[in-house]
Order: C-alpha cells, then structure tokens, then sequence
C-alpha cells in the first residue's frame, strides 16, 4: 500500500486515478511515499526516509525545497503546461485591463446606484475613464514556455506586434510559435520598444528581482507592465515609483504582497486567479497523479526540476531504481549485476538509474547498493 499525503484540495478528477485498493489518499496520512501540493509552503516540512516523490500540482515550484529534496532522493515533479490555457487566459484580459480603464469605471458606476439620472450620468462621465486599443501597439513577451508562447500567438490574431525573447527556447518550441512572433536579440530589445511588457519566467536566483529601477530606465515612458509569473521578479519599492512618476502607466500582478496592495489606482493587484480555473485545477492535477503513479509503480520520471527525466519500458520481473550525487556508475553497475535491461540519466550533479532483473531483490544486494558512496537512496518496484 502506498501513502499519499494531500497538502492542499486537489482535484477529485486527479486523485481519482488512484487505485484505492493500492493507494491511501488523504490530507491526515502519516509516513507518504508522495505528496501532492499546489500552494502549501513546504521549505519547513520534516520529510521522512519513505518519502519518494513530491508532485507540485502547477509550473512554479519555489513552495518546496527542491535542493533539499534532491539531496535526500526525493524527486520533485512539476506540471508544465497543464494550467497554461487558464493563464493565458487572465493575460489577455489583463492587456485589455491595462489599456483601458474598466475597472475604474465600474466602480465609478455603482455609486450611481439608485440615482435615477444614472443614464444621463454615465454619457456624461464616461470619457473620464476612455483609453486606447491593443490593436497595433506591441507587446514584449518575456519567457516563452507554456504559457508565453500561448499569450504570444493569441496577441498575433488580436491584431498586436509581438516581440519575444527566451534565452532557453528551443527549436521545437520555437516551431509553436506564429511566424508572426519577432524573436529578440535579448532583454533590451523589448525594454526599448514594447508598449506592454508581459512576464512569463520563472523565480530564481537569477531572475529574482530582474525589473528593477536600472531595467525600469530603459523601458519607454508609459509602458504597461504584466507580471502573472511570481512577485519576486519585480522591486516592489521601484515599481512603485515608477508608478507614481508615469513611467510604468499599468501594472497587474496576479501575486500581490501587502507592501503594493492599495498603493496607486495603477497597480491592479489581482489574488492569484492565473490558474484558477476548473479545468487547469483538474489538468494539473490528473498530471500531478499520473507522473506520481508512473514513478512509484515503475520508477519513471517525467517532469521533474531536480532529477533527470528516465523513462523505460518494463521488461523484467522487478526494477532497481538508484538515485545518486558524483556517484561512480561503474560501481553501481558492478554492485547490481546481472540485468537484463537498464538505462540512466544525469541532470547537474545528481543521477539515476534503473536496471530490470529476473526474480526479486535481496535485501542484502539494497543494502549494498546503498553503502555506495554517492548513492542516496534506492528502491525496487
């Protein structure tokens, strides 16, 4: 019987791929062999020696200690894509929110409630909150995963010049892309000509903090900027000066913190809605179960963001499974023995490999793996 642990309310349609004569779900169970989560902040969690696997029901991951995890054998699996129609989406309402002012004029709206001028009132009021149209005007795509390369094309048949930049595209995924969609030189590019700027990377070290007051600077007066990737990636105190100061015309993040809420009528904070929709929470959530089914019960690995992707067809009685760090794979090998199908992968320092063998597994030959130096944990399935 393996134990899953609910960390936050997934999604019947996900967690009924579990077979319940195989699996115990639930938020209360004690020593997991996975865990499912989507928001729950996971950086001060003990995890136990039978934990395996952590599947992150979304894309960012920044919610789990992902370099502790690879340290101890855990592999962090992620679900890239699965909500990107759903962010795409709220993106395209937000450029729609940015260039004109619907929300203020809503509200301006209802405090004409019961007034029974109100119509000639709003013919008369209204210019107060005009604004301009997406047509024509171009949009800077920053990240072309999922999500950007959606926002990019859907920005095409609106009508707008879609400038992008990726420093890790691929050549398939630049094949999704309109031909249509310009592909930048680099950052600067965008910073210099885009109209609306839109985020769509994700926080790390590197990207931490990246729209700054020197980046701010370069871009042209009266910008509108779009943050739905992470809070982090943007100075909160030098957006909002450029704010106040008519630099950045609109700003709408979908991660507001405390210290930009209420701050300036242009900085549209919205709670986190990106995702929120039935269908990326089931999406993300039938992938989330998938990749953790497929690793517990054959040990493939699909998606994850701290061990090589590994996937191999089952063709012995049982499978040896190694995770390891600047292990020798020679002496993993020597130590297995006979097998008669394996393969193996690396990503950084940290590898794994599987090996299918006829019969079942001695304790002793686990235990010898294991006394491996490198070898972090190892497991049969």
């Amino acid at each position: 019987m393996y134990n899953i642990q609910l960390m936050n309310k997934i999604a019947k349609l996900g967690t009924d791929n579990f077979d319940r004569a195989k699996y115990n779900v639930g938020e209360d169970v004690s020593s997991p062999d996975g865990i499912l989560v989507r928001s729950a902040d996971l950086h001060s969690t003990d995890f136990g020696p039978e934990l395996k696997c952590i599947a992150r029901a979304g894309a960012g991951v920044n919610n789990i200690p992902c370099d502790k995890c690879a340290d101890n054998g855990i592999v962090v699996f992620n679900t890239p894509g699965a909500n990107a129609n759903g962010v795409k989406e709220i993106v395209i309402a937000a450029l729609l929110l940015a260039s004109r002012d619907i929300i203020g004029g809503i509200e301006w709206a209802k405090t004409l409630a019961g007034d029974p001028d109100a119509a000639k009132k709003v013919e008369k009021g209204k210019a107060q909150f005009a604004g301009g149209e997406i047509m024509g005007k171009t949009l800077g795509v920053i990240g072309l995963g999922a999500i950007g390369r959606l926002v990019a094309n859907v920005a095409v048949d609106l009508g707008m010049n879609v400038v992008g930049y990726d420093p890790y595209l691929s050549e398939a995924a630049a094949e999704l892309l309109k031909p249509e969609v310009k592909k930048a030189s680099g950052y600067d590019e965008i910073y210099s000509t885009a109209d609306f700027i839109t985020l769509h990377i994700p926080a790390t070290p590197e990207t931490k903090g990246m729209f700054n007051a020197d980046v701010i600077a370069k871009l042209k007066d009266g910008v509108k900027l779009l943050n739905f990737s992470r809070a982090d990636l943007v100075i909160s105190s030098d957006l909002i000066s450029a704010v106040e100061s008519g630099k950045i015309a609109k700003y709408i993040v979908d991660f507001p913190t405390s210290d930009i809420i209420g701050v300036h009528k242009n900085i549209i904070a919205v709670p986190h809605l990106g995702a929120s929709t039935e269908e990326s929470e089931d999406n993300c959530a039938v992938m989330a179960v998938r990749q953790t089914i497929d690793y517990l019960e054959n040990g493939n690995i699909v998606n994850s963001v701290n061990y090589p992707r590994l996937t191999l067809d089952r063709s012995g009685d049982s499978r040896i499974c190694v995770l390891s760090k600047n292990a020798d794979p020679v002496s993993i090998t020597t130590a297995v023995g006979d097998f008669v199908a394996s393969s193996s992968a690396s990503k950084g320092d940290f590898g794994y490999a599987v090996y299918d063998v006829e019969g079942t597994v001695s304790a002793d030959k686990l235990d010898s793996l294991s006394k491996i130096p490198g070898v972090i944990k190892v497991f049969t399935v």
